[in-house]
């Protein structure tokens, strides 16, 4: 029995002993990993440069992670720079533009709201209307903001980049025509200042399109003003249908042979399946 006591109290003793190291051990540990976390901060506090630059290694490290994953490259500023907002965001007529925009030039609600967004703030700052804004993007590019005329007219608004391109100098270089909303507070400026000059709408869209000094400017400025006063019904929140009703028989006529044109594209390539499925049969 003594030596069983003895055995007993041996192995408590040895467990106690184990369970303090341990503890000291995890103690002293813990203390070492908080006094490198303590001075890390505190270097990079001091250090800003040094945060940086451990900021840019984690996310370089963390992306090759990701790209050894999935194989794809990510960058995690691109939703900074597209130009797109969420319809649901806007005001009630903004958000009524943006959807009759959408459809009507087949683009996207998202980067068409961002647009709709910029005309409304552009226009009073410029004492035009949003819709006219929206009206020459309408007819200029019908929103393709990589469009580019025969004479060089580049953008969404076609800005002639060459003749402007001291404007652009405050958006890094005549290549941010080609973004969205640089692209449209040049055009917004220049119209500005072409109304200006000409004294009414019609006139500074005259001039905007370079037809000043002519007497026909192809019906620019007529098309400019219809789509305009169809965006301020749209705001308004009245149904305007997409395309205008044609003005007479021949253009009825026109309308509904490009009609059959379209769906006949449409259908083309399901002809054409069916042709080479039908060769690799035989």
């Amino acid at each position: 029995m003594p030596f069983l006591s003895h055995v007993k109290l041996g192995l408590r003793t040895f467990a106690a002993d184990v369970a303090q190291g341990f503890f000291a051990i995890t103690h002293n540990g813990m203390a070492v990993v908080g006094l490198s976390i303590f001075f890390v901060v505190v270097a990079l506090t001091v250090r800003p440069d040094l945060r940086t630059i451990t900021e840019t290694k984690l996310i370089s490290w963390l992306q090759e992670r990701q790209y050894d994953a999935t194989g794809l490259s990510t960058d995690a500023d691109a939703v900074d720079r597209a130009t797109a907002t969420d319809p649901r965001d806007l005001p009630k007529q903004q958000a009524y533009l943006a959807y009759w925009l959408s459809r009507k030039y087949r683009v996207a609600p998202e980067p068409l709201s961002a647009l709709v967004a910029e005309a409304y703030d552009l226009g009073p700052r410029n004492q035009i209307e949003p819709t006219l804004i929206l009206a020459v993007m309408a007819v200029e590019s019908a929103f393709n903001p990589f469009a580019q005329s025969a004479v060089g007219a580049q953008g969404l608004m076609q800005v002639m980049t060459k003749v402007h391109e001291d404007k652009y100098a405050g958006f890094g270089g005549s290549l941010a025509a080609f973004d969205p909303v640089a692209n449209v507070r040049v055009g917004v400026n220049v119209l500005k200042d072409c109304i200006a000059r000409a004294g009414s709408t019609e006139g500074g869209l005259r001039l905007y399109v370079g037809a000043a000094n002519i007497k026909e400017d192809t019906g620019y400025a007529a098309k400019v003003v219809a789509e305009y006063g169809r965006l301020q019904q749209v705001a308004k929140g009245v149904k305007v249908p997409l395309a205008p009703p044609p003005s007479s028989a021949a253009e009825a006529a026109t309308a509904r042979l490009e009609s059959l044109w379209e769906k006949a594209q449409r259908l083309t390539p399901f002809g054409r399946d069916a042709a080479k499925d039908d060769e690799e049969s035989r």
